[in-house]
């Protein structure tokens, strides 16, 4: 059983909450667009963490974290990116990207609205956790937790840290 804590769209922003659900996991991962060092150095210290970089990084984090991840966990076959889209929409370079890495679970951010769908037509589950950083048009700052176990995504829960203008609920 592998404990996942998935975050996206943190804008530079880390605080004790969000510090607080990383210490729960036994894995996190960044989404993208993650702003700045102090974001992953915190996230780092508490565990694996796996990241990509977003549209807002820059040259230097760009370096330390690439585009996409593709990995496996348990056996669930997972890919990872930024800019997705969602099921049914998906740019011609995503859904390229998605016939050369088959997956189980397909990870993105970008929006900063969370969603949580099954794509019908390739047969992955599509997480967006939304965005934990108080940088943005959302109104909740949000973020994902699930459990991975016996190649099942299983107690797939929504975080809610609050309204995005106020740092505690």
């Amino acid at each position: 059983m592998t404990r996942i804590f998935l975050l996206s769209d943190t804008h530079s922003y880390i605080d004790d909450r969000i510090l607080h659900y990383a210490q729960e996991a036994d894995q996190v991962w960044h989404a993208g667009d993650i702003g700045d060092f102090k974001v992953t150095e915190s996230l780092d210290k508490l565990g694996t963490l796996k990241a990509v970089h977003g549209n807002i990084d820059d040259h230097k984090m760009r370096a330390a974290y690439p585009e996409t991840q593709y990995f496996e966990v348990e056996g669930v076959k997972i890919l990872m990116t930024h800019i997705a889209q969602y099921p049914g929409r998906y740019t011609p370079s995503i859904r390229a990207l998605l016939a050369k890495h088959p997956c189980d679970l397909f990870v993105s951010g970008h929006s900063h609205i969370l969603k949580v769908m099954r794509d019908p037509k390739l047969g992955h589950m599509h997480l967006n956790p939304g965005a934990a950083g108080t940088h943005g048009f959302h109104k909740v700052r949000t973020a994902l937790k699930f459990v991975i176990h016996n190649r099942n995504i299983d107690e797939l829960q929504v975080i809610e840290f609050g309204e995005r203008g106020r740092l505690k609920p």
